[in-house]
């Protein structure tokens, strides 16, 4: 995993020389075996990179380099190649890429100058100086370029060649509505416009348009309802209980006891857009309303009636937009360049010291626990992690449809059964996202550049990638669709936020 470059530090004479910085080396264009050569081995030696977990194309090294300039290329499968998403050159050798370290005022003192332990986990944490910084102008004028994109494209753009859509009756049981839930998101899910979203709109025939839209959220209320103590809800009654009836009484009383604080609710109306709004304000109506979708409706008539459901959109769709439009100009948006630990976005284990919470629970953790979890911290997924804090899955809100299949829900305790188990429901019901099978858990490191991360997340199903330590899969942070749009849409939590 290291890069056999000597570390000289002092010599005998007691003479200063000069000191040598650890860099990761990254190749993420694929391959069977990766190696790197350059200046700093005399272009004579390569060093194995080895692959990253987790990330079939991703392969790493540590090399300790001298401060200065340096050019280095890859060997991928004996073929030699330079990656063209960074700073490259003509040089002796063909193209080949280049690297600037400079030398720090003062070496802190968690970089020592002896060769870290070759058998350790190590995750290299890149010194200030080896952290590209973003000034306040490129951020600006990255974010005024994003922002003038999303405001001169509609949500037309959305719209796929060929899908369906899936609308429920309000006057639906809620028991009948879950399984079509169930059954949109594992049996008949394409994989290819496949959103990993199990949200339904609701349709009102009494009022001819739709009133609001039932999520997985819902069926997590309901469970909760079914499982406590004195409850007005029974498993008899789910079979009768309409989605009208649950949206009206049920969810409003369990809301307002599951919320500490005893607050009341108020009953939102449906938050929808139409195919000629702007992108822009179709993201920020998904931002400012904490809703994973919203509907674009076309209205024939003027006054709002003969309504048609065009599409579910989501950040996700619009996200890819916006890196299908600027991919081959990466380098107009300076901020897309920037590794995501040096970006304040995401939300990552606090440091000792830190209150910050972050949610995260063992495998063996109970169901009744990850359900409220979920819905006391008002996040949508849970990283499930081993005693060291190494990922092992991931427990969404989606996920508890699952338990629709041949009416699990009915036969079990939410207290008495673990997340495992229920993730297992999941795997056997032939979902397309099974456990660990490169697409629950999309991973990334903290040194990734945005526009990666971007690329991850614009990937159909994918909602958030868990950022890990590399080596170890220890959970270092979450980074969601979410975090990415208020990061360059620069939502007021980010306004005013320093950069150097």
């Amino acid at each position: 995993m290291f890069g056999s470059v000597p570390d000289r530090g002092h010599d005998s004479s007691g003479i200063s020389v000069p000191v040598l910085i650890p860099y990761t080396f990254l190749w993420r264009n694929g391959g069977r075996s990766v190696a790197l050569c350059g200046t700093f081995t005399r272009w004579s030696g390569s060093i194995p990179m080895s692959p990253v977990e987790g990330r079939d194309d991703v392969f790493q090294v540590v090399c300790n380099l001298t401060p200065g300039n340096h050019q280095y290329k890859f060997c991928v499968d004996g073929v030699w190649r330079h990656d063209e998403s960074q700073p490259f050159i003509p040089g002796e050798y063909g193209l080949v890429n280049t690297i600037l370290i400079r030398e720090p005022d003062m070496i802190p003192s968690t970089y020592s100058h002896q060769p870290p332990d070759i058998d350790m986990d190590y995750d290299v944490v890149m010194p200030p100086e080896a952290v590209p910084r973003i000034s306040v102008t490129d951020l600006e004028v990255s974010r005024h370029r994003i922002s003038l994109f999303l405001s001169t494209h509609n949500a037309y753009e959305l719209l796929p060649e060929s899908g369906k859509i899936i609308a429920l009756d309000v006057n639906l049981p809620v028991k009948q509505a879950f399984h079509i839930l169930f059954e949109q998101m594992y049996v008949f899910a394409d994989i290819s416009c496949f959103q990993g979203i199990s949200v339904a709109p609701l349709w009102d025939f009494g009022k001819g348009q739709f009133v609001g839209v039932l999520s997985a959220l819902d069926f997590i209320l309901i469970l909760k309802e079914l499982g406590s103590h004195g409850s007005n809800l029974t498993e008899e009654e789910l079979e009768t209980h309409t989605i009208a009836a649950w949206k009206e009484g049920g969810k409003l009383h369990l809301t307002r006891t599951m919320d500490g604080n005893g607050a009341s609710f108020s009953r939102r109306h449906l938050v929808h857009a139409g195919p000629n709004d702007c992108l822009k304000d179709v993201a920020l109506k998904i931002l400012q309303n904490k809703v994973a979708t919203v509907p674009i409706i076309h209205f024939s008539l003027q006054d709002g009636s003969v309504p048609q459901l065009l599409h579910l959109a989501s950040l996700s769709g619009i996200l890819k937009c916006i890196y299908r439009y600027f991919r081959h100009s990466s380098s107009s948006l300076p901020i897309l360049q920037q590794p995501i630990c040096s970006i304040p976005c995401g939300t990552w284990v606090p440091k000792i010291g830190d209150s910050k919470p972050f949610a995260m629970l063992r495998p063996n953790a109970s169901l009744s626990a990850a359900l409220a979890l979920l819905v006391q911290a008002g996040v949508s997924s849970i990283p499930i992690v081993d005693d060291n804090g190494s990922l092992l899955d991931i427990y969404s809100r989606s996920d508890i449809t699952a338990l629709a299949k041949d009416k699990v829900y009915a036969q079990i305790r939410l207290d008495e059964m673990s997340i495992l188990e229920a993730l297992r429901l999941g795997q056997d019901a032939n979902s397309p996202h099974g456990v660990f099978n490169g697409q629950r858990c999309q991973m990334c490191l903290r040194s990734d550049p945005l526009h990666e991360v971007m690329k991850r997340l614009a990937n159909p199903g994918v909602r958030r990638l868990i950022i890990v330590e590399a080596g170890s899969n220890r959970v270092e942070g979450i980074i969601s669709l979410s975090d990415v749009f208020k990061f360059l849409l620069g939502y007021p939590e980010f306004v005013g936020h320093h950069f150097t």
